[in-house]
């Protein structure tokens, strides 16, 4: 197996671009990866585009990356599409990854890519809606309303808030793991709202985040309620955005005098398992093996990308990575441990909860920031001497208690 390595890397700004079309989107993110490295399209050998949801969105089936990449002329070689929920294109890394370091190619293309704002909101919420089982979703629905209801009698302090209106199903979902691990650990609506609001501070170095605004804890807390204990500002919003990617060989890098080489130390995905929530996670256990290909564990990494869909998304990461036991991811964020300049760094991006969550564009955004920061060249939230990045990812759902699709990336510089 061939060593392979990241040599050029960018993504378009997030956010919503009702002007533009998917082509216009890919078309920046590739030509600035393929001009990062100075590769041209010519040198491609490969590409691999991860996207979830414009078939449901605009009805493009099948052919979605030839009909991007074509239009910037691009062809005659392998095109992979890969749909795998939010981890879409860390997907299309982990194949493009496997067949340059067996030796197939030299060089390949991955691109993550997402269009989901329309004037009708209902058409992004249906494709949020196709990252479940559809059969049993009504169920899973009526299961999570009545359990929400219990506990705000149970749990809830204050008075009622003002709402925030129509939501996905995944803030259900999300709500209902809260419950479970406020009832286990003991964690409070603070500790998110101390999670979303370091992601938030994050998001005011980052040019290309969709949000771009300090929030106090209190001004988070005081927000507009999604589905208690998630206010608007703890979860992230969608929209339009496009990341890509040059990974190669490190002898085909070391021919062309490549500047920014950085290694795909370990590419894992799995998916979610029918488990007990006091058994070991899915994601535990991918974590663990991700670290065992790199050679690295835990406390050897100097920043991580993990996917806050909601702040409990990063607050349940942090402890499943490692990063702190269980039950004590909250505090880790309350005391400033996860915020740059902090032991552990998570997000400096913004995170989901700023950058945005175009879902299929999520996963290579991730590993682009981690990239950046390998290279020092992330600007004002330059993590200073960072040589290991993790990143998380995750999406979809069966039952609501784990993840349909996941995956962990770890790079070296």
């Amino acid at each position: 197996m061939r060593k392979v390595v990241i040599i050029g890397g960018a993504m378009t700004k997030f956010g919503k671009h009702f002007d533009r079309n998917l082509k216009s989107l890919v078309a920046e993110a590739v030509n600035g990866a393929l001009a990062d490295c100075g590769v041209a399209k010519e040198q491609v050998q490969g590409a691999w585009v991860g996207n979830a949801s414009q078939g449901v969105l605009t009805g493009q089936e099948s052919i979605r990356g030839q009909v991007v990449l074509r239009a910037m002329g691009i062809g005659g070689i392998p095109v992979v599409n890969v749909e795998n929920a939010c981890a879409s294109s860390a997907t299309a890394l982990y194949g493009a990854r496997a067949l340059v370091a067996l030796g197939e190619m030299d060089v390949a293309l991955i691109v993550g890519m997402e269009k989901m704002y329309f004037e009708d909101r209902s058409r992004a919420l249906a494709a949020f809606s196709g990252c479940t089982d559809v059969e049993i979703l009504p169920q899973l629905i009526q299961a999570l309303s009545e359990k929400q209801e219990r506990a705000e009698k149970e749990m809830k302090s204050g008075g009622e808030k003002k709402k925030s209106g129509e939501r996905s199903v995944f803030m259900d979902f999300y709500a209902s793991l809260i419950l479970n691990h406020m009832k286990r650990y003991g964690s409070t609506q603070k500790q998110l709202a101390a999670v979303s609001s370091k992601n938030h501070f994050h998001s005011t170095m980052n040019p290309l985040a969709q949000y771009q605004k300090a929030m106090s804890i209190e001004e988070v807390l005081a927000a507009p309620e999604v589905v208690w204990p998630l206010t608007t500002p703890m979860c992230s919003p969608i929209g339009d955005g496009a990341a890509a990617m040059v990974i190669c060989s490190d002898e085909f890098a070391r021919s062309i005098g490549a500047s920014h080489g950085i290694e795909v130390a370990a590419c894992m995905i799995g998916s979610g398992e029918d488990h007990e929530p006091i058994e070991e996670s899915t994601l535990r256990r991918l974590a663990k093996r991700a670290y065992e290909r790199a050679g690295v564990g835990p406390e050897d990494v100097d920043l991580a990308e993990v996917h806050d869909a909601t702040a409990f998304g990063e607050l349940y990461a942090v402890e499943e990575l490692g990063f702190s036991p269980l039950g004590e991811g909250g505090p880790l964020a309350e005391a400033g441990h996860t915020t740059l300049g902090g032991r552990i760094p998570v997000n400096v991006s913004g995170g989901l909860e700023s950058q945005g969550h175009p879902i299929g564009a999520t996963g290579i955004r991730q590993i682009v920031e981690l990239y950046w920061h390998l290279t020092n060249r992330a600007g004002k939230r330059q993590v200073p001497g960072a040589r290991v990045g993790l990143a998380q990812n995750n999406g979809g759902t069966i039952g609501g208690n784990s993840e349909g699709a996941l995956s962990v990336t770890i790079l070296k510089k």
